[in-house]
């Protein structure tokens, strides 16, 4: 096992990479620091053409890094993170709500951060979890050792069954769950969540043992709030007060982005780390201003609800520049796994392929392939029904999306239509019918897998329960603050 000291002291003395061939660093273990935030669209960035937003540090991250510009995830937060987890399409791990227990990752399931921990990796989260409140489906048992989170999918959410936050809790000193423990911190959230991984990547880098540290903020998404600072930059632009927050929140995590760089450089440690910046699903408040020339935002199969950026620096490894294959977040696991040198367990049952290929050679073939997505989010028992609902289904070429609730495809050629407004099904039979039975072998393959549609939720959540275990109260109690 290569450790950190030794991958350290073998870059000192290695030439980066020119072109010609791959740098001593691309054989080693690198740090991976993966930032994922929460409704970002991939238009919410300067960098991405936005004509409005301030990202100098997340513009400057974009300049060094690989940029997958076709890159696509679920339609909302929840099941992508199960798929990043999971290499796999979410269903299949039972993953089809963001609640109504329907946000519950399978127990079975093999994780990423499993898979790293076991290889000698330290492994950490800060901030969003959502794919379980119960204790057997927390991350401290799918393979974080370190766990400083939110319950629920966003600060002071609470809806029936086990899906919850601390009571009364909110954006400013939010009452954070860490390692088991409640903690009443100081601050705004997403400052909060990236000091204290900062705090924990400064501890490990002083050991041996490489280590992965998962950042995800719950900004930017509803409610709308940062500190006022923030707000202030994009008054008097005519943009409402929404935007106005929306974006002011993405320029905070934009500032946290760049204090993260810092550290990393500072620390001795950019150029034995893998930094990767990608959000969760499409454009929510911001796609009103720009929305990078797509159709469909969050909750919707449209390129709008699942194309996102996706940025890879590992400085003196990756060279930066542009890959535009067909790459997903199903990719990820295998990405890591094979970046740690680690060995995928035979019945994980990944989907993805590993992303270095094109990390290294933005050129490499890369076999056309077909994704699929469904937004789900189906009433309770209506799963079978829900076939033809907000769903579509790609190939490297084509879109073909269904709106539902019946069997109506459109197909869209996105080479000569990338905004998806005009349908060539007529024109394109013969790739519809491809692509229809593609889906309909998909389809019946994961049904049988929904294995939280019946789930019988609890009458007090386990997260609430923990907190008045902790702090007293009950039912209606919502603690002190301060």
């Amino acid at each position: 096992m290569t450790t950190r000291r030794q991958f350290a002291a073998a870059l000192a003395g290695a030439s980066l990479c020119t072109g010609e061939g791959e740098s001593a660093g691309s054989t080693m273990r690198p740090n991976i620091v993966f930032v994922l935030t929460d409704d970002q669209g991939y238009g919410d960035l300067a960098c991405h053409g936005n004509p409005v937003i301030r990202t100098p540090n997340l513009d400057r991250l974009y300049e060094q890094s690989v940029r997958l510009t076709d890159y696509h995830v679920s339609p909302t937060c929840a099941p992508t993170r199960c798929a990043l987890m999971t290499g796999r399409h979410e269903f299949l791990s039972g993953v089809t709500h963001t609640i109504f227990e329907r946000e519950r990752m399978s127990p079975r399931a093999t994780t990423v951060a499993q898979v790293l921990h076991g290889a000698g990796y330290a492994t950490g989260i800060f901030g969003k979890w959502h794919l379980g409140d119960a204790p057997a489906y927390q991350p401290n048992r799918r393979g974080f050792g370190e766990v400083f989170i939110h319950g629920c999918g966003g600060i002071g959410q609470d809806y029936p069954g086990t899906c919850s936050d601390a009571p009364g809790n909110t954006y400013f000193n939010p009452t954070i769950l860490h390692n088991g423990v409640f903690e009443r911190t100081q601050g705004y959230c997403t400052d909060v969540f990236f000091e204290q991984a900062l705090r924990w990547i400064e501890e490990k880098s002083a050991g041996d043992a490489p280590f992965f540290a998962f950042i995800t903020p719950n900004a930017p998404h509803a409610p709308l709030i940062c500190p006022e600072e923030y707000q202030r930059m994009y008054k008097g632009k005519n943009l409402g007060e929404d935007v106005e927050k929306f974006f002011g929140m993405i320029t905070n995590i934009d500032d946290n982005v760049g204090k993260l760089m810092s550290r990393l450089n500072e620390w001795g440690l950019e150029r034995n780390t893998l930094l990767i910046f990608m959000t969760d699903n499409g454009g929510t408040a911001g796609v009103k201003v720009f929305n990078a020339g797509m159709h469909g935002a969050k909750v919707t199969p449209w390129q709008g609800g699942t194309r996102v950026p996706a940025f890879f620096r590992w400085t003196g490894t990756l060279q930066p520049g542009n890959v535009d294959k067909l790459t997903a977040h199903i990719d990820i696991f295998a990405t890591l796994a094979e970046v740690a040198g680690a060995a995928v367990p035979p019945g994980a049952g990944v989907e993805g392929r590993s992303l270095l290929p094109l990390l290294r050679d933005h050129g490499a073939a890369w076999a056309d392939r077909t994704l699929f997505t469904h937004v789900g989010r189906w009433e309770q028992g209506k799963a079978a029904a829900s076939k033809y609902t907000q769903c579509s289904v790609r190939s490297a070429r084509f879109s073909m999306v269904n709106i539902g609730p019946a069997k109506n495809w459109e197909l869209f050629d996105l080479q000569a239509d990338p905004g998806e407004k005009v349908n060539v099904a007529a024109k394109y039979a013969a790739e519809a019918r491809k692509l229809e039975a593609a889906y309909d072998q998909w389809w019946d393959a994961v049904l049988p897998r929904l294995e939280n549609e019946d789930a019988t939720p609890p009458h007090v959540a386990p997260y609430k329960e923990l907190y008045w275990k902790q702090f007293g109260g009950g039912p209606g109690y919502v603690g002190p603050r301060g």
